[in-house]
């Protein structure tokens, strides 16, 4: 089984999550995708989608599911999304794509989290995968000399500019053994908008796409 056959199949598993007439969090990136083309085969049994990013309101659009602004639901039920790499506490590094912010903001409002991965992204722990971490472009050289001093290596990622218009550093060579201490942290350096710790709201489910077929780990 291919890493992408495995993706498919952790988000195909996902729809069990999702229940008639809700409203249903969508998150960003390579394993979302399959998600969507899932969601798209039951679009008129949902109440429609909050999404995390323009790339998938673009998708699920053309698909023609409903998405809605999240500043007009209270509260719904599962929000799915995947991870740059995963623990076995469901602590999680996302931001690869860049839309950090919007999901952590869309992963506050959901009732459940469920994070749906292939098995190479899980690990004992987090910071193989550089941290991103968005921030307003100004702070971008003070942001970067403050996270020199916590033992990391930022990196500019140039030519990307968010969904809200900031930047992102990508910081390398950290081993995060503290993930909810770190994430706050890092959230208080003045010029952050947020990080790509996902600790202090982890996952509730994560679903893992294997060579043996999908794990489910709650």
């Amino acid at each position: 089984m291919t890493q992408d056959q495995m993706k498919k199949a952790a988000a195909w598993a996902a729809l069990d999550y999702v229940t008639t007439g809700t409203i249903v969090g969508v998150g960003t990136g390579s394993t979302v995708n399959h998600f969507i083309d899932a969601l798209a085969t039951i679009k008129d049994q949902i109440k429609g989608a909050v999404s995390s990013s323009v790339q998938s309101t673009e998708k699920m659009r053309a698909l023609g599911i409903q998405v809605l602004d999240l500043n007009e639901v209270e509260t719904f039920g599962v929000y799915v999304d995947g991870a740059d790499e995963i623990n076995p506490q469901k602590h999680m590094i996302k931001g690869g794509g860049a839309a950090l912010t919007r999901e952590k903001i869309v992963a506050a409002v959901a009732e459940k989290f469920v994070c749906i991965v292939d098995q190479t992204k899980q690990v004992e722990v987090l910071g193989t995968f550089p941290l991103p971490v968005e921030v307003i472009p100004m702070a971008r050289a003070y942001v970067a000399r403050e996270l020199e001093k916590l033992g990391g290596r930022p990196v500019w990622r140039e030519q990307v500019v968010t969904d809200n218009g900031n930047i992102i550093l990508d910081v390398h060579g950290l081993r995060i053994t503290e993930p909810e201490q770190l994430e706050q942290q890092i959230n208080n350096l003045v010029g952050v908008v947020t990080n790509g710790i996902f600790a202090r709201r982890a996952a509730d489910i994560v679903l893992v796409g294997t060579a043996e077929g999908t794990k489910i780990l709650n």
